[in-house]
């Protein structure tokens, strides 16, 4: 199985490559999110460990179960051969309606067929007030037209 665009990136394919998982991540289907990644893919996310496309998909729908109405924007930071640097944040409100942006950083490794074998994730939440919120838009793919994080100043 072969996940375009292939290492080596140059900027405009390690953006489309960025892109392509943001828009995935806002579709929210663990499923369909764990095929970009290799079936034996590492992560750590926080202090989370995770080994392989089963417990990727276990951890993303408890994710998505507890970070309501989420909404993801990603940025290219570096890239080189088959790897790519992205910063983040995202918007989403628990249980009891409490807003937050997270903010963070990914660095991701390729296998040669474009999947990601490794994922390491750092990221801080921010409490924020519903007023404060940046990210409005149908739940699902960032329109083209929505600002970025540079353009918010994020």
């Amino acid at each position: 199985m072969s996940r375009p665009p292939l290492p080596p990136f140059d900027a405009e394919t390690a953006a489309l490559k960025t892109r392509l998982a943001e828009d995935a991540w806002n579709g929210r289907d663990p499923e369909k999110v764990a095929l970009a990644y290799t079936p034996d893919s590492v992560w750590r996310n926080r202090s989370t460990f995770i080994r392989g496309r089963a417990e990727i998909i276990a951890f993303l729908a408890g994710k998505w179960a507890g970070e309501q109405d989420y909404r993801l924007i990603k940025e290219v930071w570096a890239f080189r051969e088959n790897r790519i640097a992205v910063r983040f944040a995202y918007e989403w409100h628990d249980a009891a309606g409490q807003w937050f942006r997270s903010y963070g950083n990914e660095n991701w490794e390729f296998d040669e067929a474009g999947l990601m074998r490794r994922r390491l994730a750092s990221i801080n939440d921010l409490a924020i007030a519903a007023a404060d919120r940046l990210f409005h838009w149908p739940q699902g793919r960032r329109p083209d037209d929505h600002p970025g994080l540079s353009d918010l100043g994020l």
